[in-house]
Parts: structure tokens; sequence; C-alpha cells
């Protein structure tokens, strides 16, 4: 056989560029608040101060996490296994409840994608001058639009890097180091990681971040049922597409609603067309929503071709709401909400560690006296210094030795040596247990408890 007989096929299809038109109306207002109020938080948040410290900071090399007035130590990482349990759990029921939600409004990949497409059109124009421009060879012109595009995104990704290393370097710190050329190499290494993976993802990859890099495109139907919220068009009232003028009767033509415009294409960040039927290429954003009722509005229709509704609605079926699902992740939510706000609020602010010394079981003292030594690491996990009182108690007439006050720093860590004397007639065990008890001066109630062992000779032949 002749091998130019064979046709060539590519195993992938080559990516076309998506220009989105503008869509507007209340979804799309609704879109650009939440952008609003989350880049906000994410850039305004590392500059708040608390007092004499950045308010929301991830100080490493000092082991503490502030978030406003809470300050969280490596001991404190359950919290954020509960954190993370209770960010999955909320995914559950609000996608089960109202679909992808969190992709269209929320996710960080959306809302850093529209400011670069605001950027993008701020610069080449709308839809028709983008893809004008595309086409058009390059030229002075088109060189100058591109540099300009590029430089506000790549200012926009550094500062992006910036703000997120801020959160781990105090950020006035971090201002001065960058004014002068001092920044550190980890430091440099993650404000261009990170304003670089905005500036791809962003950029460049955009929706095929959510069509083939996220996870959650692939499983999000295992929580859909036919009362989730999805964007949908009514293809009982829409069918069959067709032009027409508006003044015509179009039901006498045996036409719907829909005119076939492909608005709902044009508006559309993954390009597809949600005539198609439910796909998990739709992020919810509701764009087509905005442009479909405009174009009903033109031509004098009811509104509601493409809607934010669920299944069984569009069946005539009621939609339930509080469904087994939705109350089982409803309970679990609130359980583990409650729980970590009653476990912080109800955290000790001071840890002590009993740690026994190796060089030696026990000693005896005097007469009838065995001496045991410790050493006591005291953490103050509190904003302020404390001063601390030392008890212990397990044994009759247990005295405790110890060379100096105990005086804490804020956030800091401190070691005592401390004795315990006992007598002889009162060790009845090998090994007994004790118990310190560690307390706030001027704070009886606030009681930190740790157990020990102390250990002595075998007494009167009992072991």
């Amino acid at each position: 056989m002749n091998p130019s007989n064979f046709q060539s096929n590519e195993l992938y299809a080559k990516h076309e560029k998506i220009y989105p038109r503008i869509a507007y109306g209340f979804f799309s207002r609704l879109k650009i608040l939440s952008g609003l109020i989350l880049l906000g938080i994410y850039y305004i948040f590392p500059w708040l101060q608390w007092g004499e410290r950045q308010a929301v900071l991830f100080d490493l090399p000092a082991r503490q996490f502030h978030i406003f007035g809470i300050t969280f130590w490596p001991q404190d990482f359950i919290y954020l296994a509960f954190i993370l349990i209770l960010a999955a759990i909320t995914l559950f029921f609000f996608t089960t409840l109202a679909g992808r939600l969190w992709c269209g409004f929320a996710c960080p990949q959306t809302i850093w994608t529209d400011a670069f497409l605001w950027m993008e059109r701020l610069v080449e124009g709308d839809r028709p001058k983008q893809m004008k421009l595309a086409q058009a060879p390059m030229s002075l012109r088109k060189f100058r639009i591109i540099v300009t595009k590029q430089t506000l995104w790549l200012v926009f990704s550094l500062f992006t890097g910036f703000t997120f290393v801020g959160y781990f370097t105090p950020i006035h710190e971090l201002t001065q180091a960058v004014l002068i050329f001092n920044l550190s190499g980890w430091e440099t290494f993650w404000m261009l990681f990170y304003g670089f993976a905005v500036y791809s993802n962003a950029g460049f990859l955009r929706e095929q971040v959510c069509m083939y890099m996220c996870p959650y495109a692939r499983f999000q139907s295992a929580m859909f049922d036919k009362n989730t919220m999805i964007i949908a068009y009514d293809e009982k009232r829409g069918e069959s597409r067709g032009p027409r003028k508006r003044n015509v009767d179009h039901k006498k033509q045996g036409l719907g609603d829909c005119i076939n415009c492909t608005m709902c294409v044009q508006v559309c960040p993954t390009g597809i067309d949600i005539r198609d039927g439910m796909q998990y290429q739709c992020i919810s954003c509701s764009a087509c929503i905005d442009a479909c009722d405009k174009i009903m509005d033109k031509m004098d229709y009811p509104k509601g071709l493409i809607s934010y509704t669920t299944e069984n609605n569009l069946n005539g079926i009621p939609t339930k709401v509080w469904r087994p699902r939705i109350f089982f992740y409803a309970c679990i939510l609130i359980a583990i909400f409650v729980g970590i706000g009653i476990s912080i609020s109800n955290r000790s602010m001071a840890e002590i560690d009993v740690i026994r010394d190796r060089t030696s079981l026990f000693k005896e003292v005097g007469i009838n006296s065995i001496e045991n030594v410790y050493q006591l690491r005291i953490m103050n996990l509190d904003d302020k210094p404390h001063n601390y009182d030392i008890t212990v108690d397990g044994i009759e007439g247990l005295k405790l030795i110890k060379d100096q006050d105990i005086q804490v720093n804020k956030g800091s860590v401190i070691t005592v040596p401390v004795r315990l004397l006992a007598h002889s007639n009162n060790l009845h065990k090998r090994s007994t247990k004790i118990t310190f008890h560690l307390t706030v001066q001027g704070d009886q109630e606030s009681v930190i408890v740790e157990e020990a062992r102390f250990l002595g000779p075998i007494i009167r032949g009992v072991k």
C-alpha cells in the first residue's frame, strides 16, 4: 500500500483561544462584586495591623500563625485539619444545593481570570476588536498593544506574588527589602513562583484549568441530583431555533423563543453551548443567563429561556430544597463549626512539658529523703507576658524546690529546672504518679495539668 493514501488524523485538537463577550445583568454584577470583595481581602489583609504586629501573618521562623487576635502554634495544626474538612463539606453542601456556585463566583482561578480579561479588554477592546487584532499581521501598533497588555499582566502577577509572600514575611519589611533589592532567596523564589502561576493560569491557560486540570469538574456530577440548582436551557420553550423579525408571530412559523443569536455561546468563558444540555465544562458563572435575558427583552419575550433552575423545575416538578443529603451536610457543618469555635475559645494559653533528668533516676538526700530532678518547659501562648506558679501533688509531703521565678514573655518558651523531695516512708511503689499544676498568677482558674512519675528505691519489699 502507498502510505500517501492514508489520511493523517491528529490525536489532539489544536486549542483555539476563547474571546468571551462582556455580559451585563444581575449575575454579572454579582460576579463583579464577589471578585472585588475576594481580591480586596487578599490584597488588603497583609497591610492591616493588630496592635504591634501584622493582623494576618504566618510567621514560620517563630512558628506562630497570627489571625487577627488569635495566635496558633504548631501543636494547633489539628485545627487546620478540621478547617480543611469543614471547607470540603461546605463545598459538598453548596454543590448539592446550588451547583458549581464556587466555580462561578469564588474560585481563585475564576476571579484572577476575570481580572486578566478586564485588563485585556482595557488594552485590546471588546470581543470583535480582540479577534480582529489576533488575525491582523504583526505591525508596530499590534506590537505596542501586545507589549502593553503583557506588561500589565506581569506587573499584576508580580504584585500578586509579592502579596502572597507578605502573608509570611511582615509586608512592611518585605516592601523595604524589595525597594533596596535585599530579598532573601526563598522570598524571591516564592514571589516569582506564585506570580508565574497566576500569570500562566489566568493569562493563558484560563478555561483549560477548569476543563482539564481541576478535578472538581470531574466528580461534581456525583453531588448533583434533580433538585440541584444548575444553569439550564428550556428546550421545550426554545426549540425549534431560528432567526426571525421582532414583530413576527414565530409560533405560527413553528419556531421557539430561541432566535439562535449564539450570544449565550459568545459570553461563555469556557466556550460551550448551554443549549446542548448540562456539561462538565460549565462553571455556572451565569453569563449566558444575563446575555439571553437581554435578547429576550429586545424581542419582547419572557425572560428565563436560560435560567438558574433545577431539572425537576424544568419538568414541572416542585423542587425540594431540604432533602436528606442537604440536611446531613448541614448538621455536619454546624457540628464541626461549633466544635472548632468552642475548642478555640476554651483552649489553654499556656503549655507545660515535664522532662525527667536522664542522668540519674533518683538521689538519696540526707536521711530518708528521695530527690527527683525535672526540666519544665513552659510555653506562653498568649499575646502578653505572664508570671506562673507551679505546684505538684500525688505524694504526701512532696516538696518542690525551684531556683527562679517563672516569668515567660509572650510567645516564648523557657526551661525551668525543679527538684522534688519526698520522704521515703511515703513512697509505697517503685514508681509513683505525680501531677504538676501550672497556674497564671492572678488567675487561679486557669490551670494546666501535666502528669509525671516519681521514682524511688524498693522499700519494704514492695516493688
